[in-house]
């Protein structure tokens, strides 16, 4: 399963120079992994109800090209890898209907209760752990 979130670049995400400021690539997946958990039927807010949350541990994101002040953006996120207590998002900026992203990156969550401490989703949470492997099985 893929997400697709449209982003319009706004004026105060650019830097001087008139390109994306770096720091807001990682806002843009968190857009895209919201999107896909609500796509997926499991929205974030649920998971939390429940007492699972999924606190960010590594983020990796590569420039390849620059984006600028009102472009249509459309970034891309699924699950990448799934263990039952750590799930990784995969994430493609991309421009102008290219099929060649301008942006890609993943980020690793922990899977936590609310002590945060690591809990197996597989055996604790069956529901929350089948639709995070639906995510990742789902490659459409």
């Amino acid at each position: 399963m893929i997400s697709k979130s449209i982003v319009r670049v706004r004026y105060a995400e650019t830097d001087k120079m008139g390109i994306v400021h770096h720091s807001v690539y990682p806002i843009w997946y968190e857009l895209a992994r919201t999107d896909l958990s609500k796509l997926a039927g499991f929205p974030y807010s649920k998971m939390e109800e429940d007492g699972v949350l999924t606190p960010l541990v590594e983020l990796n994101c590569k420039y390849i090209k620059p984006a600028y002040y009102d472009d249509e953006l459309v970034v891309t996120a699924t699950v990448s890898k799934l263990t039952p207590a750590r799930i990784v998002f995969y994430y493609e900026v991309f421009k102008d209907d290219s099929d060649k992203p301008i942006n890609t990156g993943y980020t690793v969550h922990a899977i936590v209760n609310k002590d945060m401490r690591p809990i197996n989703t597989k055996k604790l949470f069956p529901d929350i752990y089948q639709t995070m492997e639906k995510m990742m099985e789902e490659q459409k």
